[in-house]
């Protein structure tokens, strides 16, 4: 009797999964149509474009294209994006981190509200972003006068593109950090303190392993988009040609002045890093998921 019951029970839930199956399975035109729906809109939206910048860039030849990739003012703009990124993706790191870690740690009053300020960058926009740090720290700001007396240059100056470069980039590794933190919970970290471990080394021997998929992660986003800033760099960055400007900001001049040429071959660049940053996250996925699957 119970093994016909349970060979009852078996043809019950294989006859159940059947059924789910049928009730998702699309007609073949059904597939075909959101296929060519999806594949049209990659192909006009987001192919489409980039392609149009290489052919664009490459229109007079390679000379025009290596001269307007060398011009000065054009190797200026390259070496302040870099440094932009490269001051504000550590300092994104480390606060990243210790927010990831405080959110998912700790309970504290303010938890919320911290959490929303993570979020504050992709709510407002970056001209406003721009604008309050042009109220704050021009010479007519509150703190301009004392900058002023101290003869330290913020709005039109570096110190102003990396600040308004670092509010933008806030949240992709604490964004990236906070739910993996969450997920994993605290039994692996606990159970290091009770061997001995310190707060140093659980984070460094325990916390660090489990979360490094995701951390590189966060850092190739912000730093792609550290280096794709336009909104906030050029409301204080003052556009002055060879010392203010970045890569978006010289690209606008360029085609302003209507030297095309010049301005596509400069658009390729960003371009190029931003397949090169694509690359890099698409290699970290696999690494992650491949890490995943040894561990599982």
């Amino acid at each position: 009797m119970a093994g016909a019951v349970s060979s009852l029970s078996v043809q019950h839930d294989k006859a159940g999964l059947l059924e789910s199956r049928q009730a998702t399975r699309e007609a073949p035109w059904v597939k075909a149509a959101i296929l060519t729906v999806a594949l049209s809109f990659f192909a006009i939206f987001l192919l489409l474009p980039l392609v149009v910048v290489f052919v664009e860039a490459l229109a007079q030849g390679w000379e025009t294209y290596l001269t307007a990739l060398v011009e000065p003012d054009a190797l200026s703009a390259v070496k302040l994006t870099l440094l932009a990124a490269v001051i504000s993706v550590p300092l994104n790191l480390v606060f990243g981190v210790a927010a990831a870690w405080a959110i998912t740690r700790f309970d504290f009053r303010g938890k919320p509200l911290l959490i929303t300020l993570i979020d504050l960058p992709f709510s407002v926009s970056p001209v406003v972003a721009g604008l309050i740090y042009v109220l704050v720290f021009s010479s007519h700001g509150w703190f301009g006068p004392w900058l002023a007396e101290h003869d330290i240059k913020v709005i039109f100056a570096v110190p102003g593109i990396v600040l308004a470069t670092i509010f933008v980039t806030v949240p992709f590794v604490a964004r990236e950090l906070i739910p993996l933190l969450q997920a994993q919970g605290r039994e692996e970290e606990e159970a290091a303190v009770v061997l001995g471990a310190r707060g140093w080394q659980v984070f460094w021997y325990v916390t660090l392993p489990n979360v490094r998929w995701a951390l590189l992660y966060g850092v190739i986003l912000s730093n792609a988009r550290a280096m794709g800033e336009f909104g906030a760099v050029s409301v204080v960055s003052g556009h002055i040609r060879g010392e203010t400007n970045t890569l978006p900001l010289h690209v606008e001049i360029l085609y302003n002045e209507y030297n095309f040429a010049a301005a596509f071959a400069v658009a390729s660049l960003l371009a190029l890093l931003a397949l090169v940053t694509l690359a890099v996250k698409s290699w970290v996925e696999w690494r992650a998921s491949q890490t995943v699957a040894v561990e599982d």
